[in-house]
């Protein structure tokens, strides 16, 4: 692929780079091929291994950005190659900033949509140690030194001409130090990483555009997802729809990009990574031309 330079209009966000800070989770799923490439371009090869790629979501919380404070959900389909390496795909991005859902929409090229996150936090004490709490202290999906939990519930309801559609809920499940430390939150590191957008209504160049991120990270228990069908029957309250709550997961919404971007949320975690002080730095895309439409 050779990658030219564009001359996209920056709107309200200044010049680039873009810098945001914050806190995030990072979430990779196995997602299957044929789910990914519903978004990905024919002209661009997924990388997939035994019918499945490498998906999931960033969930992210900006207290400090060119569009100020906004939380924001990029739902990652899979991955996409670019020799030597590979690029992540967007299924689609959901702010609850207008300003930041143009900008990744007629910059970025970025499925922005925007919506609604609602949020509960419940505290919860402490469960005593055990063999198993131990074990997982040891890999740091556990802390000794936690005098609680915190549970949050984000509900994501996209909004859409005036109406609401529910897309998911994530229940976030972090241990809370009795004294924060940085320590405590995992080492610093610095990465890159590089992502492909366009090809949508709105931006129909093919894109590249990279992420350097600084933060502390830590490896955290998986986020439990669900999705639309297991939230209306939860609702209802009754044993079937309990029953129902529970056949829903397994369930695969087909039709829409939405629904398959659903899918992709409820494909199984495999890995959950979260950023602390984060510092992510966005730079202006490029616009790809592509050379080859085979699947690797």
């Amino acid at each position: 692929m050779e990658v030219k330079d564009t001359n996209s209009t920056q709107l309200a966000y200044g010049e680039p780079p873009w810098i945001f800070k914050g806190s995030a989770l990072y979430q990779l799923h196995l997602v299957k091929a044929e789910t990914a490439r519903a978004f990905v371009p024919k002209d661009c090869r997924l990388v997939e291994a035994f019918g499945y790629t490498l998906g999931g979501f960033f969930l992210a919380s900006y207290d400090d950005s060119p569009a100020g404070f906004f939380d924001e959900l990029v739902v990652i389909a899979g991955l996409v190659w670019n020799p030597p390496t590979s690029c992540a795909w967007a299924a689609r991005v959901l702010v609850d900033s207008n300003e930041a859902c143009l900008h990744g929409r007629k910059v970025v090229g970025l499925p922005s949509q925007v919506a609604r996150f609602s949020k509960k936090i419940t505290a919860l004490p402490r469960t005593p140690k055990s063999k198993t709490s131990s074990v997982l202290s040891t890999v740091g999906l556990r802390t000794s030194s936690a005098s609680y939990r915190n549970n949050m519930d984000i509900e994501v309801t996209e909004i859409k001409k005036q109406r609401a559609i529910n897309i998911c809920n994530i229940n976030l499940n972090t241990a809370v130090p009795r004294q924060e430390s940085k320590e405590w939150m995992g080492p610093l590191i610095k990465m890159s990483l590089p992502n492909f957008s366009g090809r949508t209504k709105y931006n129909s160049d093919l894109l590249k555009y990279s992420c350097q991120i600084e933060c502390r990270v830590r490896p955290v228990r998986p986020a439990k997802v669900l999705g639309p069908f297991a939230l209306d029957a939860d609702k209802e309250n009754s044993s079937e729809s309990q029953s129902s709550n529970v056949e829903s997961l397994s369930r695969v919404p087909t039709g829409t990009k939405r629904n398959f971007s659903i899918s992709v949320m409820l494909s199984k975690p495999i890995l959950a990574l979260e950023f602390n002080h984060l510092k992510m730095k966005v730079e202006a895309p490029t616009t790809v031309t592509t050379r080859s439409q085979n699947t690797i």
